[in-house]
């Protein structure tokens, strides 16, 4: 099917909007905790927080629009979050200014910040708490550049829904949620209180989703009777009875499965500023049921319309010197296309292919649609993911879903939750709705190496970081330098480790997310929040970072100076020290001699896999 007037419209429209900095979601939280100052229970504040933003948020229905609903208060508007990290005036000077992805900071934005954001938060983030809370080492390590820390600039969301809304509306969710409560033992469960609490929370946030919904129906109504063009009219009326109907019930065709994910998906987005945003999983095996065939043009449209939203949420931008010096839009929505059933049987059915016609027409940023190969899959699909990344879009990704299994698996759970999982954010795989994903930053081990090639020194600042694993010019063989280096690491990962351990309980404590949790197994069940170890499993990513520049590194050491012996380590140490001023001859041997990664060469290949190996034995 061509694609309609009405998606060249939207989608050109998305395109043209600029990336704006909004504060009305910090405006409103701000309103919240200046009124709500009664004592209540930490979940029970986030939920009526979250109540209060979607009850006061700005919502409008835009011309031609079929999927409605936008995170900020227009296309393209990123709301901020000042309970996780609260932007400084500078940050926004920053942003609006900066030459790649700017976000425009229109006068009354930065004046709201002024007067009133910042006043109130200052001192009181999750940011600063973290960063307070820290021992002198993490914040050494830290300031260094060693390893980074995620959840304080974002929230630790990031996770991807299975079916269960297609299933069950809000109203579903809350009637679970009472026969939990009816159940609580208060006389042998010492956290019975705790737990009510948490699910008390998690009926606050359903209810707050279907009075969102029920706003959308309203608006849709009330311009519907405004309407004089007869098809507009009609489509405003389908609008106002599917917001109606979803998400407080389940969904009964392929528009209101849709237009329940957009709410859920605005949701978990506005609750907190979950890092690499939120996913809908496998949506061509959550939409089948609703999918007919003699109606396809009609779902495309419909799921054209679907991209067309997920283009219009850039991600909220961070704050000090990250605002500075990286910038990104994309909020990193995957959206996986084919793999596997629950049962091992092939993944791939009719919407799969309307998936990958959608991907083909729209050519958008966002959302980030991934393909799962299977050898359960038939070479048609495969053939048809290709044709597309052949175009040079860059979409979709592929991923091999039956390792993805096996690694799932590996990594404790069932094989059913392993193949209802899949690929997520950039790279990471999970149990789709069934586990927290906790990423905590980037660990740095070029920068590992440099401290053991200095006993522990920083070079750079001369302060003494790691622990003494010996002078390298004593190394007199390359297992002996690899030895100290996996000393060091370990050392690093501890410290990092220890961090994550005290930052996910400051979480759990201050900034629970009752809304995410009643999304994913087992948090009712538990009675407990998704950042508390509510979910059925609960992953800590520690992303260890520069694999490729370690292996070009310990190939050139390992060569040049323990092989070939070409050059000392002694004369290494001060060409480093020297950055190679006045050593082009040194620097072009090491840099062109070496086996290097990437070359499918076993020399440089066998010293990745160490590396990785010794990474993924520290954590």
């Amino acid at each position: 099917m061509p694609i309609t007037d009405r998606v060249k419209m939207l989608r050109q429209q998305s395109l043209d909007a600029k990336e704006t900095l909004s504060s009305e979601r910090a405006e409103l939280l701000t309103a919240f905790y200046q009124s709500e100052t009664g004592l209540m229970s930490e979940p029970v504040r986030r939920a009526k927080a979250f109540a209060y933003l979607l009850e006061h948020k700005h919502i409008e229905i835009y011309p031609g629009e079929l999927i409605v609903g936008e995170k900020g208060n227009a296309p393209k508007t990123a709301p901020t979050f000042p309970e996780l990290c609260c932007h400084s005036l500078e940050d926004l000077d920053i942003l609006n200014s900066r030459e790649k992805t700017s976000f425009r900071v229109e006068a009354p934005t930065r004046d709201a910040y002024e007067k009133t954001v910042i006043p109130y938060w200052q001192g009181k983030s999750m940011r600063e708490l973290i960063l307070n809370e820290m021992t002198e080492e993490w914040k050494a390590a830290y300031e260094a550049g060693i390893f980074t820390e995620f959840m304080e600039q974002r929230a630790p969301g990031h996770t991807v829904l299975d079916d269960k809304i297609y299933h069950k509306g809000m109203l579903d969710f809350q009637a679970e949620i009472e026969r939990r409560l009816e159940a609580l033992d208060f006389l042998h469960d010492p956290e019975a209180y705790d737990r009510q609490e948490q699910l008390k929370a998690m009926h606050i946030a359903a209810g707050a989703l279907v009075r969102f919904g029920e706003r959308y129906a309203d608006l849709a109504a009330k311009q519907a009777e405004a309407e004089s063009d007869p098809q507009r009219k009609a489509e405003l009326e389908k609008i106002s009875r599917v917001c109606r109907n979803v998400p407080a019930r389940k969904p009964s065709d392929f528009h209101e499965a849709l237009q329940y994910y957009w709410f859920v998906h605005l949701g978990v987005t506005t609750e907190l500023n979950t890092w690499d945003a939120f996913c809908p999983g496998k949506l061509d095996q959550h939409l089948l049921p609703f999918y007919d065939a003699e109606k396809r043009d009609e779902a495309e449209e419909l799921l054209h319309c679907f991209w067309i939203k997920f283009n219009n949420q850039p991600a909220p931008p961070k704050v000090g010197v990250t605002a500075a010096e990286s910038g990104t839009y994309t909020d990193f929505a995957q959206i996986n296309v084919g793999g596997l059933r629950p049962d091992g049987s092939d993944g791939v059915n009719e919407v799969s292919y309307l998936l990958l016609d959608v991907i083909e027409d729209m050519r958008l940023l966002q959302p980030s649609p991934s393909v799962q190969v299977s050898k359960k899959n038939p070479d048609r699909f495969v053939r048809r993911a290709a044709k597309i990344i052949r175009t040079g879009l860059g979409q979709p990704s592929i991923f091999n879903a039956d390792l993805i299994v096996q690694e799932l698996v590996r990594m404790g759970k069932n094989v059913t939750d392993a193949r209802c999982g899949g690929s997520s954010g950039c790279v990471e795989v999970g149990a789709f709705g069934k586990e927290a994903y906790i990423l905590t930053g980037y660990f740095n081990m070029p920068k590992v190496l440099e401290l053991t090639l200095n006993n522990g020194t920083d070079p750079r600042t001369g302060r003494k970081l790691g622990i003494e694993t010996g002078q390298a010019r004593s190394f007199d063989t390359f297992d002996k330098l690899f030895s100290a280096f996996e000393r060091q690491m370990l050392h690093f990962v501890d410290i990092k480790v220890r961090g994550n351990n005290t930052i996910e309980r400051l979480y759990a404590k201050y900034m629970p997310a009752p809304f995410l949790s009643l999304l994913t197994d087992d948090c009712i069940a538990r009675g407990k929040d998704y950042h508390a170890g509510g979910a059925r499993y609960n992953t800590t990513y520690i992303q260890g970072v520069g694999v490729g520049t370690m292996t070009d590194e310990l190939s050139a050491i390992k060569k040049h100076v323990f092989d070939d012996k070409t050059l000392g380590m002694e004369a290494l140490l001060e060409i480093l020290a020297a950055d190679f001023a006045g050593h082009e001859r040194e620097r072009q041997m090491l840099l062109n001699r070496t086996p290097r990664y990437g070359n499918d060469d076993d020399a440089a290949d066998d010293l990745m896999l160490r590396v990785f190996e010794a990474y993924f034995n520290a954590v």
